[in-house]
């Protein structure tokens, strides 16, 4: 009785956010939404830490084997927090493992393609369960049993999707400030895989719209509604994320409800700041303010500059 009754609550908070854009319990600061100015070096070194995020939770999370499992001495730094191994079943596990072998493919790329060298210093990572339950808490919603991330597949997908948005939308931003006809080649190489694999992980919640989340009663679709919004409150920019079904104002040419691969007027790539985020991963509006997936912040020049600045 407890579930249902949390999952009513769940689907009219859903309801309730998604038409008025409900405050949160997280004070947002005024936002930054100017692309960040920044060199080719520092851009690669914000990077690296997206991608290490994305092919250390794909990686434990299929296989249970991290980046220097695979690739020793590429990366160096605290062993990520809480990493377990998903509840997927076998056609979602054999691409999370491809994907995040792909990540450290791309991590060793930057290091050959660029002046920036190995080992990376690898930020330190918590993966637990409760940290990406806590995105639920920026709309005051408590579910019952707390979401488990590792739970199911339709549960670990919600994560997966990010991690390959983020770096999608960071590359197409920072792409035309890319100094060097090798560095942009390899900047937009790597877009065009986040893209591509961005697009699997929103074609496999498209296909499971309709199917339950469990142990609650809201569906995939809806959830994508949800996380949309939270991402869009937490980035602070507009709208950079869209659910799988959205109001033909939002379809591309203003003519389908369907919305697999979230776009702009033009149905091109939305794009994100590395301020914007952070803002996000961190779960606390503010890209100086460490906390969710990255408790202790990232690492790299850019990073430090934001905190002597004090850009949030």
């Amino acid at each position: 009785m407890a579930t249902r009754s949390c999952s009513c609550v769940f689907l009219l908070v859903l309801v309730a956010f998604q038409s008025t854009m409900m405050k949160a319990n997280i004070i947002i600061p005024s936002f930054q939404c100017r692309p960040v100015l920044a060199s080719t070096r520092e851009n690669f070194e914000f990077a690296v830490n997206l991608h290490i995020y994305k092919a250390q939770l794909f990686m434990l999370s299929s296989i249970g084997r991290g980046i220097n499992d695979i690739s020793p001495g590429l990366v160096e730094g605290p062993a990520p927090i809480g990493a377990t191994i998903a509840n997927l079943d076998n056609r979602t596990r054999n691409f999370v493992e491809e994907s995040g072998l792909a990540s450290i493919g791309h991590i060793r790329a930057i290091a050959d393609m660029t002046v920036l060298k190995t080992p990376f210093p690898m930020p330190q990572l918590d993966l637990r369960a409760q940290v990406f339950a806590k995105f639920f808490d920026v709309i005051n919603v408590t579910l019952k049993p707390p979401f488990n991330v590792y739970a199911n597949t339709n549960s670990f997908l919600f994560a997966a999707v990010y991690a390959s948005y983020f770096l999608e939308q960071l590359y197409a931003g920072i792409i035309p400030s890319i100094i060097g006809n090798r560095e942009r080649e390899l900047a937009a190489e790597i877009a065009l895989y986040e893209g591509a694999s961005y697009g699997v992980i929103r074609s496999l919640l498209n296909d499971r719209a309709n199917l339950t989340v469990p142990p609650y009663t809201a569906t995939v679709g809806n959830v994508t509604n949800l996380t949309a919004q939270v991402g869009n409150q937490l980035g602070g920019c507009g709208v950079k994320d869209e659910g799988l079904i959205v109001p033909l104002s939002l379809g591309a040419e203003n003519r389908t409800t369907t919305n697999v691969i979230p776009a702009d007027d033009n149905s091109l790539p939305y794009k994100r700041s590395a301020l914007e985020i952070l803002r996000i991963l961190f779960i606390s509006g503010n890209a100086t303010r460490p906390g969710g997936v990255f408790p202790r912040g990232v690492e790299g020049t850019l990073y430090q500059l934001f905190l002597a600045l004090k850009q949030s």
